[in-house]
């Protein structure tokens, strides 16, 4: 039975066969499609289905069957729907030990095994705002935010709903997705700086919230029901669940006194959710002022809230609270979790992934523990660390869910708010060629340190034949080094954990070489010695003709190694 792989193959390779007549490539050509693009539609579906996008984009150029077949939209929702999901971490751009850090992200697949290589579609000045249906929303500090493929690298650069705004941050932007409507939309919540000298307060609040639906001409303003903290939004998060964004804010009255804000994004109307009436704070002298966030667990709203610590807000103490919404019209609560010891910070919007949840620890590493049952302690012997995101800081991650998709975006690129980006932007910019320079050093350093080790493997070897033929027993000069050669890696296509790596290895093989030509040097004056006796003396060395093909073989040895050492 041919493979998917098996008719790509076959597609491909017509494609470069050397010239037939014409009637033969024809018929040739008719009877390729006959086996492939005859198929049913349904087999051909089962068939794709199964291949990730990067095979399918491959797959565009066999032929414009295929192209138009993958392109199709019922294709693309039903490939949505079976991709796996990735949990991206993301890391913001920020200066740290007095150094401005690139923005960078890690995939964490369905085997919690941290990405390699960085994501090409987030520049080293992109915020990340939102994630759905495999697209990205970007926000950089220039005039622009951007939309784009986690998988193919499409990009759709749009016009912000005000430039130049003081006081504007990545996380008063939104990104979310109607199933229903099946439009995109991009929110913004505008915040009140226009009396913000008058009124300094009004700087933190916002009583509007801008609309863009990707594919329109231009954003729309909705007034708010009620003036809205910024501070809340930007401390607890916002997330997006079945078409609607729901985020927190004051509500004094209430017992946690805070309530949760909804609105739809096909409605475009606001509505406002209580909260649980439990609350249990503790007045020990340990115990500081209480926090919420906002998540997302399995599509479901939930509300984390802990005391944190009175001498340090950056550390949480006693219970940490997990609480799901069960029913939005009812507006019931359920407690779902209750975590002793818990961890530094959950990241959001979302922090579960595949039945384990996800914490951020104070020595700069991220860990997984499984969530156990509803009342459990958090045994670190037992948690997973899955990085160390130094010299990134606390509380600056965030977590979303993800998938590769074939979402294009074509369909919104004549829109009237589409720009063009600039040409020196991102890495081309002149913020970043100091770190293109070092990064470039250290890949030349990494070339020269692989030469050497091939270089000494070589001389190494030859050295050992010498002692073989003069001792007449195996000495295997090169065992610890055969190992350790690895060829270089374009540093500027790895994430930065990676990149991390590969200059601690560089360091590590650089003080292992020196080792290296210590026992090289051992080995030499072991030859040395003797060589500098006479040969016929030497136990097991004969005379006669052997002797002479003895000496013949050591002389060129000795001279292969001399030239090695020259070079």
């Amino acid at each position: 039975m041919l493979t998917t792989m098996d008719l790509v193959g076959q597609r491909s390779h017509h494609r470069v066969l050397t010239m037939v007549p014409e009637e033969t490539k024809s018929k040739k050509q008719k009877n390729e499609d006959c086996i492939i693009n005859c198929l049913p539609r349904d087999l051909m579906e089962r068939v794709f289905l199964k291949l990730p996008v990067s095979t399918l984009v491959t797959c565009f150029i066999v032929c414009k069957h295929w192209y138009h077949f993958i392109r199709d939209p019922q294709f693309v929702t039903a490939h949505l729907q079976h991709a796996p999901r990735y949990a991206l971490l993301f890391f913001p751009q920020e200066l740290a030990l007095g150094k401005l850090y690139p923005s960078d992200a890690i995939l964490i697949d369905e085997a919690w095994s941290p990405s390699t290589y960085a994501v090409p579609v987030i520049g080293p000045d992109d915020f990340l705002f939102g994630s759905c249906n495999g697209l990205l929303g970007l926000y950089t500090k220039t005039s622009t935010i951007k939309i784009a493929n986690l998988a193919t690298g499409e990009c759709l650069h749009l016009e912000k709903p005000v430039k130049n705004m003081r006081g504007d941050h990545f996380s008063f932007y939104n990104f979310g997705f109607h199933p229903v409507t099946e439009e995109y939309k991009i929110t913004h919540f505008l915040g009140d700086c226009a009396d913000a000298e008058a009124h300094p307060r009004n700087k933190h609040r916002f009583s509007v919230i801008q609309v863009y639906t990707l594919g329109d001409e231009k954003w729309r303003d909705i007034p708010t029901p009620e003036i809205l903290s910024l501070d809340i939004v930007r401390n607890s998060g916002v997330v997006n669940v079945d078409g609607k964004m729901f985020w927190l804010t004051e509500q004094m009255t209430a017992s946690w006194q805070h309530a949760v804000i909804s609105f739809d994004l096909k409605e475009e109307c606001f509505s406002m959710i209580q909260l649980p009436e439990e609350r249990e704070d503790r007045a020990y002298i340990q115990y500081g002022p209480r926090e919420f966030w906002i998540r997302d667990i399995d599509d479901k709203i939930c509300i984390i809230t802990a005391q944190s610590a009175s001498f340090d807000v950056r550390f949480l103490v006693g219970e940490l609270q997990i609480w799901t919404l069960d029913n939005i019209l009812e507006q019931r609560w359920s407690k779902k979790y209750s975590i002793q010891n818990p961890p530094n910070y959950i990241p959001g919007p979302h922090f579960v992934h595949k039945d384990r949840f996800m914490a951020q620890l104070t020595d700069c590493s991220v860990w997984s523990s499984e969530l156990l049952r509803e009342n459990f302690e958090i045994n670190e012997s037992k948690m997973t660390k899955l990085l160390d995101f130094n010299p990134h800081k606390l509380r600056h991650m965030q977590s979303y869910m993800c998938v590769k998709s074939l979402v294009n975006l074509d369909a919104y690129k004549k829109a009237g708010i589409v720009r063009t980006p600039k040409q020196r932007a991102g890495w081309e910019s002149k913020k970043w060629e100091a770190w293109e320079d070092q990064l470039r050093k250290v890949e030349v350093m990494g070339c020269r340190v692989h030469k050497f080790e091939h270089d000494l493997l070589g001389m190494q070897e030859k050295m050992g034949k010498i002692y073989e033929l003069l001792q007449q027993k195996r000495h295997d000069a090169a065992r610890h080094l055969r190992v350790e050669i690895k060829q270089p890696r374009s540093l500027r296509r790895l994430n930065f954990l990676e990149q991390k790596q590969e200059k601690e290895n560089l360091m590590a093989r650089s003080s292992r070489m020196m080792e290296m030509m210590k026992a090289m040097k051992q080995l030499h004056d072991k030859i040395h010695s003797l060589l500098t006796s006479p040969l016929s003396d030497q136990e097991g060395l004969q005379s006669g003709s052997d002797g002479e093909a003895l000496r013949a073989g050591v002389s060129r040895l000795r001279k292969e190694a001399h030239n090695d050492l020259m070079e």
